[in-house]
């Protein structure tokens, strides 16, 4: 059967999908790859990926890390510990949780090699793009075979958070190639309230609050960052409605001046850190292994950044400054808002009193 190739949509998400869709379809040699929802499987099928979810669940909310890596598929069970880290992390909060099966899907690779680049087109798509009951999924080097991918919402009297579970299909078991848990709220809100919060900065000419706040509300929209649905892509193009221009977006830096000297911001962002909401901001320097330096040039970069962008006194609790030199160094200083005095350079010394 010959592919039908779509016509191209107005919208920017509609017409980018379906160049992908065209691009397939002109290009038939491609490995094959292809994505079922939960709609389009068979009840056997269905059953074996939602029981196989619901008790691996079972076994991370009782901390059984051990069961966990005899069910996993070779490759992540050689290596188990970042499984391990993250069922400890949150075992407490999982033990009092009921999970609730928010979706599953079934993505098929083809062929006889890895797959480079993936990307999984699940459900209806409709001329603007992504309906309600779609998603896409970006996942690289996977080898032939079935996978599944298994979601729950996880909600306790202490977090609400989002498990999911990356599975393998192995004879007639699905084995675990993956588990990603991620929060469902932030400081007590969840994703609405962010969109809801952006939408009101954005009203108010603060565009770089809507801006990370919108980012935040696409963060808790989705549960894997290789995943994107109707909503995410709503939310992608009302981030891009604000225009900022001095922040790195899209892999392009931004420069910041601070002291007569200009540093390299690679991405700033809002992340969870506890029950607070921080605006993270990474730099290049040449050594971050130089620690008393490294420690100067982000207290440098605070305040740079709190007095270039003073209405995110009000939207974050903390900034994070992190500076990344080429070799892979990491040094990173966290100050509370309340203490950052802009347009001052804070000390070592400074800080230490």
């Amino acid at each position: 059967m010959q592919p039908v190739c779509p016509s191209l949509p107005s919208s920017f998400l509609g017409f980018f999908f379906a160049v992908l869709a065209t691009f397939f379809c002109l290009n038939p040699n491609l490995p094959a790859q292809s994505c079922q929802t939960s709609g389009d499987l068979d009840d056997a099928t269905r059953s074996a990926l939602t029981t196989a979810g619901q008790r691996y669940f079972a076994m991370a909310a009782r901390g059984d890390s051990s069961s966990m890596r005899q069910n996993a598929v070779p490759s992540l069970a050689s290596d188990f510990s970042g499984i391990e880290a993250a069922v400890k992390d949150h075992q407490k909060d999982l033990a009092d949780a009921k999970p609730n099966l928010k979706g599953v899907f079934e993505l098929t690779v083809e062929g006889t090699v890895p797959l480079s680049h993936g990307e999984f087109y699940c459900g209806v798509f409709g001329k603007n793009g992504q309906t309600a009951n779609s998603a896409v999924f970006y996942l690289d080097g996977l080898q032939p075979g079935k996978y599944g991918v298994v979601l729950f919402d996880a909600a306790s009297l202490t977090a609400q958070e989002n498990v999911s579970f990356i599975l393998e299909q192995a004879g007639t078991d699905w084995k675990i190639g993956g588990l990603y848990i991620t929060p469902a709220t932030v400081a007590g809100h969840n994703s609405e309230w962010y969109l809801a919060q952006a939408r009101e900065y954005q009203k108010s000419g603060q565009i770089h609050n809507a801006w990370f706040y919108f980012l935040e509300a696409r963060e808790l929209a989705s549960p894997l960052n290789f995943m994107a649905t109707a909503a995410t892509d709503n939310l992608y193009d009302q981030a891009h409605s604000v225009n900022v221009t001095d922040v790195p977006v899209g892999g392009k830096p931004a420069d910041l001046s601070a002291g007569g000297t200009t540093y390299k911001l690679t991405s700033l962002f809002p992340e969870a850190v506890g029950n607070d909401l921080d605006l993270v901001a990474k730099y290049e320097v040449p050594d971050a292994a130089n620690t008393n330096q490294a420690y100067q040039s982000n207290m440098a970069v605070i305040n740079a950044l709190v007095a270039k962008f003073p209405e995110i006194r009000s939207a974050f609790a903390s900034v994070v400054a992190r500076a990344v030199d080429a070799n892979g160094h990491d040094y990173g200083t966290l100050m509370p808002m309340k203490d950052i005095k802009s347009g001052t350079t804070t000390t070592a010394a400074d800080h230490a009193k």
